[in-house]
């Protein structure tokens, strides 16, 4: 039940725009490391690629312009120990920017009630959104493995793999030409690319892929931008009122 190749799937276009989203420019699929190059990846830190790539801290901040409190962003090449260029630090010693997520300021967000939403699973929120630079842009929900995740809309299936790193076996659903949510680090995936779901219907089952711990990454995007998910959903444990 996983999505073939990123380029061979009609909707990859839509993907991207609309989904550019979890990482920047659909880049992830690709290793995290090549050569002397590494591509930062969704819950990585400075420290920890150092451990991974054995290039000293300080060596990774001197080398990409990077200066405390060492902000990365997904999907930003560094250069590692012996590389000659990196594709995204441009000398000097200012911080490294991150891209803004949003392109819909939060002053036109869609009002709550706009659409029928409901909790894909149930479960602590162990993770709020946020709209910080590099901040989350979904919420994490604990649970534990094989628990059911649920379509929170009704909608088209239009990903269903795991070739973008960091977020594991992750389904993306298209509810609307505005909207689309997306169900990251699944253990199983149930629905295939270009299936028809109803809000509510079982897609797949907790796990841990790409993550630290069982949890589902869930996000809600309008208009390709990412809004939080707890300001439309209803109380958790109450039907959608709509």
């Amino acid at each position: 039940m996983r999505a073939g190749s990123l380029t061979r799937n009609p909707l990859h276009i839509v993907i991207c725009l609309a989904v550019a989203l979890l990482l920047a420019g659909c880049a992830g699929s690709k290793s995290s490391e090549s050569g002397n190059v590494y591509t930062v990846k969704r819950g990585d830190t400075l420290y920890k690629i150092s451990r991974q790539t054995g290039t000293s801290v300080n060596d990774l901040a001197r080398l990409n312009g990077i200066s405390p409190p060492y902000t990365i962003e997904v999907g930003q090449r560094l250069k590692l120990n012996g590389s000659s260029k990196s594709s995204s630090a441009k000398g000097g010693t200012q911080t490294a920017k991150v891209v803004p997520s949003s392109a819909v300021p939060l002053s036109s967000w869609p009002p709550v009630g706009q659409r029928c939403w409901r909790w894909p699973t149930t479960g602590k929120v162990i993770r709020p959104y946020s709209t910080s630079e590099g901040g989350n842009k979904g919420i994490d929900i604990a649970g534990s493995r094989g628990q059911a995740v649920y379509a929170a809309g009704a909608g088209k299936v239009v990903y269903a793999g795991n070739q973008l790193r960091g977020y594991g076996n992750l389904i993306m659903i298209k509810h609307s030409d505005e909207y689309i949510t997306a169900y990251a680090h699944n253990d199983t995936i149930l629905v295939n690319n270009g299936q028809s779901v109803k809000i509510g219907q079982k897609i797949a089952t907790m796990g841990s892929t790409d993550a630290d711990g069982v949890q589902l990454h869930f996000q809600i995007r309008y208009k390709a931008t990412a809004i939080d998910p707890l300001r439309y959903l209803p109380p958790q444990g109450n039907p959608p009122k709509c």
